[in-house]
């Protein structure tokens, strides 16, 4: 009897132990204070655009302020894949964060802030999307383990091709525009009546180059960082679209960090973001002036001929960004 109660307490001693050893206290989840820790960061840009020069700041104020604790390694020009599979990276958490403007598979509201000259200006655009309806808009993508930390600047886009200067919509009918894998582009294009093809970015400059597509769409900053003037005739200043390049990291990567680095995290990609969004108002008339100077015809066509084709694409929308969503954004800006 006595060895059976002396067998039953050293059982119940080893279970206990197991208990305690495998079970995670407060303190223990907070460990990361004193380990090592790698954010993979990914983005499509070549390393001459200004995205990438906004990166690399995020990644110096990221490590200055965790003292070296945080590293972060930063990928540019689709080397971990396509925009499409780096938020996807994303989603699984195979990668920690990604610089995109391709969200809309998993949220198709995301897109809503690209409908055609739905601002007017830059300024605009930003209050949008860091107020609070950008918040609402955005957080449906925490479903999908991506949680929106801020937005850096891509700008409104603008057409190119090698026919002919793009002067008034009718301009635009048959030729064959590139544009991303976003759904609200290639509608757009459909109202103006082209041929949309969407492609992924790395594969545009030789598309381009082997006359696949006609043209293509882009911001000023993106046209002259991968130096589409070697291999595009026109410019013109359409300002059909406003898209921002959004940033987003893994939420199960976010919940291992600690509220201190949460914050280390949180505030140097807000001052990144101002920092890019500077950078590209800033440089933009230089650069086309560049563009120029590199051989581009850059015109500014007459936008009401195009304000009134698209218009289409408000309704064909409407049940997927929702109509009281598009008018609170309209009646923000009066």
């Amino acid at each position: 009897m006595r060895k059976t109660v002396l067998s039953f307490m050293l059982i119940m001693m080893v279970v206990f132990l197991v208990a305690c050893g495998g079970k995670e206290t407060s303190s223990e989840k907070s460990s990361n204070d004193g380990d090592k820790i790698t954010i993979k960061f990914a983005h499509s840009a070549v390393e001459s655009n200004s995205r990438h020069e906004a990166a690399l700041k995020f990644k110096s104020l990221v490590e200055e302020k965790s003292n070296n604790q945080i590293t972060v390694e930063v990928f540019p020009n689709e080397v971990l894949g396509s925009e499409p599979q780096m938020v996807e990276g994303v989603s699984f958490n195979d990668i920690q964060m990604v610089a995109a403007s391709t969200f809309a598979q998993y949220e198709p509201k995301v897109d809503v802030f690209g409908l055609p000259f739905l601002f007017e200006t830059n300024e605009q655009a930003w209050e949008a999307l860091d107020g609070p309806i950008g918040e609402e808009v955005f957080s449906g993508l925490l479903d999908d383990n991506l949680r929106v930390l801020g937005h850096f600047e891509n700008g409104f886009r603008h057409v190119t091709n090698n026919s002919k200067p793009i002067e008034k919509v009718e301009d635009l009918k048959g030729l064959k525009i590139r544009t991303p894998e976003m759904p609200i582009l290639v509608s757009i294009f459909e109202s103006l009546g082209s041929n949309p093809t969407p492609m992924a970015f790395g594969e545009l400059y030789m598309a381009l180059q082997q006359g696949t597509v006609d043209g293509q769409e882009n911001p000023i900053s993106n046209i002259h960082a991968t130096k589409f003037y070697e291999v595009q005739k026109y410019l013109s200043l359409t300002s059909h679209s406003y898209s921002p390049t959004t940033v987003a990291i893994s939420d199960e990567f976010w919940q291992t960090l600690t509220s201190e680095q949460q914050e280390i995290v949180q505030s140097s990609l807000k001052e990144a973001s101002t920092f890019h969004r500077d950078l590209v108002m800033k440089d933009e008339e230089t650069l086309l002036k560049e563009l120029e100077k590199e051989g581009m015809k850059v015109n500014k066509p007459d936008i009401a001929s195009f304000r009134e084709a698209s218009k289409s694409v408000y309704e064909e929308y409407e049940d997927t960004y929702g109509k009281d969503l598009i008018d609170r954004i309209l009646k923000a800006q009066e």
